[in-house]
C-alpha cells in the first residue's frame, strides 16, 4: 500500500516522483491569469491534466500550488491508496456489525474500537512547522503576503478558495472544520461565508442564542492532504473531521494551539491564520465564479478577524479555482462518492452504485442503480434519497436497474429516453435546495424530481411484453476477440465465395 503524505511538501515531491506536477517559472499575475491557465489545464483530461507550482507570482514572493488533487490519480496519491475501495472496506468494516449482543459480541468488538483510539488528534507541544514564523502585529503584513487569486472577471475581489476553517461549538467545545471561501477585504480582515446549511454557521447561531459576543476562528493553509479533503467530507453530525482525517492517514492528525486563540490546527500545515468572528458584524460579499458555472450572488456574511498569522519558513500558498466543471473539485466530489458508498448503502441497502456526474456539480443529480424486489422500489429510495444527510439537495434522482453502469452517462440517458413513461415514472416533490441553486423559484427551496427508469413489471400496472435487449451471445462475441487482429491485417488474402 502507498504511503500518504504527511503534509503538503511531501504530496508535492510525490507528485514530481510520478510526473504529476509542472513547475511555472514565468511571471504571472493572480488577477485572473493563474485562474485561465489552471481552466485550461483542468479540463484538458489525460496526460495533459497536471498539479501545477507557479515559482514567479506578481506581488509576492511566495510560490503558489494548484490544481494538486484535480485528477483520480492525485487524490489517490493524496490518501495513499491504489483504489478507492479499499477506503470503503475499512469504512465498511467499522459499520456493518450489528450491536453486541453478548459478552462474546462485545470481546469481538474491542480490536476495531482500539484501533479507532489510535487516530484520535494528537496535541504537540511547542512551537510547530506552521508556527515556525509567528506575526501579531496587524501593521505586518498578513493577508498582504499571500498570492490571493481574483479567479474570475466579476469576482467581489481576491478570494481565499481552499481553507480548512476550524471552530468550536460554545457549549460542547465540539470541533468542526469545513472549507468555507474567504473573500479578502483588507490585510486582516475577510469574508466568512458560512450559509444555512454549513456547521460553521450552526455554530454562529449557537453562539448567537447563547449571547456570546464573538466566535474564535482558526484557518488552515496547504493543510495535509488528509485533511483538505476531510474538510469537504460529508461527515454524519458529531463526527470530529480530524478523527476522520486520521482513519484516512492510518495513524493521529498532529494538532498544535495557536498563539492567539484557544482553538488547535495541524501542526504540519504551510500557514495558519487566527482570530474571531463578531455575532452582530455583518458585511457584504461576493459576487463569486462558483462551482455551479455561475456567479453566486452578492450578499451578507459576518467578517473575519485576524488577530495572528503563523506560518513556516518559506511557505507555500496552496489554492483552487471551481467553476464550470471538471475542475479540482470534481475529483474531491468523485472521491467523496466512492468512499461514502458504504454509507449510503447501509441506510438504503438496495443501492448497488452511485454516480454523482460533473454535469450535475454534484448536488444537483444524482443517479443510482438498485437491486429492484418489489413495486414502487425506485419510487422509495428517492424518497429515502431526499431525506438522507446532504443528499437532500439533489434536485434529480435517476435509478436504473442493478446491472446498469451508471457511470456511462450514454447508456444511462438511453435507458431514461427509452424505458420511461412520463407520467407513470416521474415523482415530483418539493423540499431543501443548495443556497447556490440559482433557478430554485425561492432561496434555498424549490421542486425535486425523481426519475424511475428500471424494466416495469406487470404489478407496477405495465401489462404489455417488455422487449428483450439487443446483446449479442457469448460464444460469437469471444470468437471475434480471437480474430480480431485477423480482420484487419492488411495484407490478409481475400478469400473467394
Amino acid at each position: 500500500m502507498p504511503t500518504p503524505p504527511k503534509n503538503l511538501r511531501q504530496f508535492l515531491e510525490l507528485l514530481t516522483q510520478h510526473d504529476e506536477l509542472v513547475d511555472v517559472n514565468v511571471p504571472v499575475s493572480p488577477h485572473l491569469e493563474i485562474t485561465e491557465i489552471t481552466d485550461r489545464v483542468s479540463k484538458s483530461q489525460g496526460a495533459s491534466n497536471k498539479a501545477l507550482r507557479f515559482h514567479s507570482v506578481e506581488g509576492t514572493d511566495m510560490p503558489l500550488v494548484i490544481n494538486t488533487m484535480g485528477s483520480e490519480e492525485r487524490m489517490k496519491l493524496a490518501l495513499g491508496i491504489e483504489h478507492f475501495e479499499e477506503i470503503q472496506q475499512r469504512i465498511q468494516d467499522f459499520v456493518k456489525p450489528s450491536m453486541p449482543s453478548s459478552l462474546l459480541d462485545k470481546v469481538m468488538m474491542l480490536p476495531k474500537l482500539a484501533e479507532l483510539n489510535q487516530f484520535l488528534p494528537r496535541l504537540v507541544k511547542g512551537n510547530a512547522p506552521c508556527q515556525e514564523v509567528v506575526i501579531t502585529d496587524p501593521n505586518q503584513p498578513m493577508l498582504d503576503k499571500l498570492p490571493i487569486l481574483t479567479c474570475w472577471p466579476d469576482d467581489g475581489g481576491p478570494f481565499i478558495t481552499m481553507p480548512v476553517v476550524y471552530t468550536k461549538d460554545q457549549e460542547t467545545g465540539e470541533r468542526n472544520a469545513g472549507m468555507y471561501r474567504l473573500q479578502k477585504y483588507s490585510n486582516n480582515t475577510t469574508g466568512m461565508h458560512w450559509h444555512k446549511h454549513h456547521d460553521g454557521n450552526r455554530l454562529y447561531e449557537n453562539a448567537k442564542r447563547l449571547g456570546k459576543d464573538r466566535v474564535e476562528v482558526a484557518v488552515a493553509l496547504g493543510a495535509p492532504p488528509h485533511v483538505i479533503y476531510s474538510a469537504t467530507a460529508p461527515l454524519p453530525p458529531g463526527i470530529d473531521e480530524m478523527i476522520f482525517a486520521g482513519f484516512l492517514h492510518r495513524e493521529p492528525v498532529k494538532m498544535v494551539k495557536c498563539k492567539t486563540i484557544d482553538m488547535e490546527v495541524p501542526a504540519e500545515s504551510e500557514i495558519i491564520l487566527e482570530g474571531y468572528v463578531l455575532i452582530d458584524e455583518l458585511r457584504r460579499e461576493g459576487p463569486f465564479g462558483d462551482h455551479t458555472g455561475y456567479y453566486s450572488l452578492a450578499d451578507d456574511f459576518p467578517v473575519f478577524h485576524i488577530t495572528a498569522m503563523t506560518h513556516r519558513q518559506n511557505p507555500i500558498y496552496c489554492t483552487t479555482i471551481v467553476g464550470k466543471p471538471p475542475q479540482e473539485d470534481y475529483y474531491l466530489g468523485k472521491a467523496t462518492e466512492r468512499i461514502f458508498l458504504p454509507l449510503l448503502r447501509l441506510f438504503i441497502s438496495e443501492v448497488v452504485d452511485m454516480n454523482l456526474p460533473a454535469e450535475g456539480v454534484f448536488h444537483n443529480c444524482v443517479i443510482l442503480s438498485i437491486d429492484k424486489r418489489y413495486p414502487g422500489h425506485a419510487k422509495k429510495v428517492m424518497s429515502s434519497v431526499w431525506g438522507f444527510g446532504q443528499m437532500m439537495f439533489c434536485k434529480y434522482v435517476v435509478i436504473v436497474d442493478k446491472d446498469v453502469n451508471v457511470h456511462d452517462l450514454s447508456d444511462v440517458a438511453w435507458r431514461v429516453f427509452n424505458n420511461t413513461d412520463p407520467k407513470r415514472d416521474f415523482m415530483f416533490a418539493e423540499g431543501p435546495l443548495d443556497i447556490l441553486d440559482h433557478a430554485a423559484p425561492m432561496w434555498a427551496y424549490g421542486g425535486k424530481m425523481g426519475i424511475d427508469a428500471t424494466i416495469k413489471w406487470p404489478t407496477e400496472g405495465f401489462n404489455r411484453e417488455w422487449p428483450d435487449e439487443i446483446i449479442m451471445d457469448k460464444p460469437t462475441r469471444e470468437h471475434v476477440n480471437q480474430r480480431w487482429s485477423e480482420y484487419f491485417q492488411t495484407n490478409s488474402p481475400v478469400r473467394s465465395k
